[in-house]
């Protein structure tokens, strides 16, 4: 077996070593000595990667992309890495001070490695790029292109397993003597293990009488992380995204489960020894690479998760507490959640959401209330943590099971395919593509778009809203949420109607020092509406102040709070 027995399979250039200067012993030592501190460097004709900065994630937003869904270049119905560039000053033109682009800080591209289904989650070669979005130049461009705008680029890795297709699971398939064997699990007898949702988790071989594990679909056989030479080589894939191809961090699919323990599949010690392993070595191939993984499970479930492996996860109690609110107008449990997160840990390690790939979307799951998919993107872009939308959400786009029903193509403008491509798309539009688009929401200063626009800009300049503390408030109204964001002397108050009727007479208060004692005047950042001046008394408490006589339904106010 060879030190990289992956090597085959994941083939890949390497960078050239630099010549030595033979000239002066002084350069010599000169050229050891930066290689040794220097950051890596992607090789010659490889896009520039962005600059360490991890102030991005301070009041920025990720965008969640599919690629085959967002815009086809070359009307083969299938969108591809030439469109996505194409509509990059969608997400950002690099203009801190527009307002026509989105404004987002950083882009999540689902699976774009080589793999033999629509969605890309199993992988097959995971350095090749898919060849239905097109090259690994035509990838490297569009991350230059990203970089120029200042926005950084995540992509998916599926580390838990690979595709059934994958060269080397077929080889240990067919040959039990295979070296590869043991980079999965086999079984030689049938076993009834369930999975955690009822799930068959031991799949027969099509080869012999034996059997293999994948805690998803016989499709997807999980790697086996007990064998160093996975863990490895898991290693050396995420350097060859890193600093070969210019990625600026990772998405980690499904990690709870990459090791499994006797009959627990999912939260072992094994997999936070991986994860803790894994994120080691990114740190070292590209300080500043920003990490966030999915583990779809309760707050409590995620916390064992921190401080020491990935930079953050994403929030599912957080999603769900978001949309109950909204659907309830009920803020007590929305509130305790957030309140719980910010204990733990800073804001920029956790990300909340609304909806992603895998879920009914946000429009569809508040039946098709457009006035409370506003006030949910009112909630998520001024409560703290780094979040992330799915493409399409802030136009109000719908979708339900089954899956490739949640990922239809992009709505870009009215007419056939909504702009995203001149030939036929891959999967039909949803029926409303004809007026939930990105044409006509521009053009309309009080669409669900153009509001996106502005909450996400307020955010990024907003001190207070970007990384300030979160404080929950009391409200005399359950109706009503009302919480402060404090970042030094910066501070916003924000007051959210959830009811579908006006609130009148509405008080809040605290009855813990929330802020220094002072007469503080109050303007509504998203409406310049200007409240009634709000006291705050020497032990620093509000005490029943009504920021407005009534407040409209279904509203939010962002108080920017000055003395």
């Amino acid at each position: 077996m060879t030190n990289n027995p992956w090597s085959a399979w994941f083939a890949s250039p390497r960078s050239s070593t630099p010549g030595r200067d033979s000239a002066r012993r002084f350069a010599r030592l000169a050229m050891i000595w930066l290689a040794l501190v220097a950051a890596p460097r992607p090789s010659a004709g490889q896009p520039g990667s962005a600059p360490i900065d991890t102030t991005w994630r301070r009041g920025g937003v990720c965008y969640e992309i599919f690629v085959r869904s967002f815009f086809d270049s070359d009307s083969d119905g299938i969108g591809d890495f030439a469109g996505l560039t194409q509509k990059l000053d969608y997400v950002n033109d690099g203009n801190p001070r527009s307002t026509r682009s989105l404004g987002a800080k950083c882009i999540w591209l689902m699976p774009i490695a080589a793999s033999p289904s629509y969605h890309g989650y199993d992988v097959k070669n995971y350095y090749r790029v898919n060849p239905e979005y097109g090259t690994t130049a035509d990838f490297k461009q569009f991350v230059a292109e990203a970089h120029r705008r200042g926005i950084r680029v995540l992509v998916d890795l599926v580390l838990n397993h690979a595709s059934s297709e994958h060269p080397y699971f077929k080889e240990a398939l067919h040959d039990p003597a295979s070296p590869h064997r043991s980079w999965f699990r086999f079984s030689p007898t049938p076993r009834d293990d369930k999975g955690p949702w009822g799930q068959q988790l031991w799949h027969k071989s099509p080869e012999r009488d034996e059997y293999y594990y994948g805690i998803f679909t016989h499709e997807m056989p999980d790697l086996n992380y007990e064998n160093p030479e996975v863990r490895a080589e898991a290693a050396r894939v995420g350097k060859f995204w890193l600093t070969e191809m210019g990625v600026d961090g990772f998405r980690l699919d499904a990690v709870p489960y990459l090791v499994e323990e006797g009959t627990t599949v999912s939260n072992t010690a094994g997999t936070h020894a991986v994860l803790r392993e894994f994120a080691a070595s990114v740190r070292r191939n590209a300080p500043g690479a920003f990490t966030v993984g999915e583990v779809w499970d309760s707050i409590g479930a995620i916390m064992p998760y921190y401080p020491d492996q990935l930079d953050s996860y994403f929030s599912f109690e957080l999603s769900d507490a978001l949309l109950d609110a909204v659907r309830t107008g009920t803020s007590t449990k929305l509130l305790t959640s957030y309140a719980r997160m910010q204990r733990a840990m800073p804001s920029t390690r956790w990300s909340p959401f609304q909806r992603n790939h895998d879920q009914t979307r946000t429009l569809t799951a508040l039946g098709g209330d457009r006035a409370a998919a506003r006030l949910a993107a009112e909630l998520l872009l001024t409560l703290p943590g780094l979040p992330f939308v799915y493409y399409g959400e802030e136009l109000g786009m719908t979708g339900d099971k089954p899956d490739p029903r949640l990922r239809t193509p992009m709505q870009w403008s009215p007419g056939r395919a909504a702009g995203f491509t001149t030939g036929a798309a891959w999967e039909p539009l949803q029926p409303d593509s004809a007026t939930a688009n990105v044409a006509v929401q521009t053009s309309d200063s009080a669409s669900l778009l153009s509001h996106y626009r502005t909450l996400i800009h307020l955010r990024a300049i907003t001190p207070a809203l970007a990384a300030g503390d979160f404080t929950p408030l009391q409200s005399s109204d359950p109706g009503v949420a009302a919480f402060l964001r404090r970042n030094g002397a910066r501070v916003a108050l924000v007051v959210a109607n959830l009811a579908t009727s006006p609130r009148t007479g509405v008080t809040i208060s605290s009855s813990d020092s929330v802020l220094p004692a002072a007469r503080y005047r109050t303007r509504d950042l998203l409406g310049g509406t200007t409240g009634a001046p709000l006291n705050v008394d020497r032990a620093g408490r509000l005490n029943a102040y009504a920021p407005l006589p009534t407040l409209a339904p279904r509203r939010t106010y962002v108080f920017d709070l000055t003395h």
